[in-house]
């Protein structure tokens, strides 16, 4: 999962053909190094087509997700088992390399209270069975953090950690996210420091998921802090264009976060290579 990377929602959210065709054809125009596919509908998505455009475009792919409510891993684990199996066996066939996101629960998941040990228990046992699902596949399994308005699991590096630990497989890892992080961490160097020995994946995306640089994430901090741990993982660049009204209310995305595609990646992506290639991460 080295190099750098784009979420896929910056042409598309639906990976159907046209999708996939668009949005592989728009990361090669950037010369990104992969791609990041949002699996909403895993069982739909044509695997050997996705393939045959990656290996004609020599681009990499790591899928992604966050479960339905039907597959809540805090509530409802054998449905979050069979979800993720079948979403594992669909990146080993588009040829990802992992699978991430909110994999032990949903993007508007929250009871209302803080959470209790038996979700724990229940997150634990899902990606425990999850892991070795995917090591048959060489698939690896990212755990991302995210904040308290989107699911009330796993909002910090430590608790992202603390998950990771918990499973102890050596194909899951800590994802974060400078969004969430600029939400959640005491510093953003705090969060990266915390989850140094697990962290193999980074969303880099500005404080209102618009264009990078023209929001207030502590850049530098990142970057130098991402330097200094000889961080060596994924650099995926994310902001949230294409939403569908049902991922953009778990998101709680209520707004135009940049005028359009171009805008996005014309002005932020050089600002995050510029500032990468700086701190010697490209």
């Amino acid at each position: 999962m080295e190099g750098f990377g784009v979420h896929t929602s910056m042409w598309t959210m639906n990976w159907d053909r046209a999708g996939a065709e668009k949005a592989i054809a728009g990361a090669v125009h950037y010369k990104m190094d992969f791609i990041e596919i949002a699996l909403l509908n895993a069982p739909a998505v044509d695997a050997k087509h996705t393939r045959d455009l990656l290996e004609k475009n020599k681009l990499r792919a790591v899928c992604s997700l966050g479960l339905p409510e039907s597959a809540w891993a805090s509530v409802r684990p054998d449905a979050a088992i069979d979800h993720l199996k079948v979403a594992i066996e669909k990146t080993a066939e588009m040829s990802g390399e992992a699978l991430s996101g909110v994999i032990y629960g949903g993007i508007g998941e929250r009871t209302g209270v803080p959470p209790t040990q038996a979700e724990y228990d229940n997150i634990t046992r899902v990606l425990d069975a999850a892991a070795k699902h995917a090591k048959r596949f060489g698939i690896q399994l990212g755990v991302e953090a995210v904040n308290r308005y989107e699911n009330h699991l796993v909002n910090s590096a430590q608790q992202a950690v603390d998950v990771v630990e918990r499973v102890g497989a050596d194909n899951v890892f800590v994802h974060l996210d400078t969004y969430h992080m600029n939400i959640e961490e005491k510093g953003a160097a705090n969060g990266i420091l915390v989850a140094r020995d697990h962290l193999k994946y980074i969303h880099l995306s500005e404080s209102d998921r618009g264009t990078p640089g023209y929001g207030n994430v502590p850049w530098d901090e990142i970057y130098a802090t991402l330097a200094a741990i000889g961080f060596k993982g994924g650099l995926a660049m994310e902001s949230f264009i294409n939403m569908p009204p049902e991922v953009a209310y778990g998101l709680a995305v209520w707004r135009p976060v940049a005028r359009d595609m171009e805008e996005v990646m014309d002005n932020g992506l050089p600002f995050l290579r510029n500032k990468a290639a700086q701190y010697g991460l490209i």
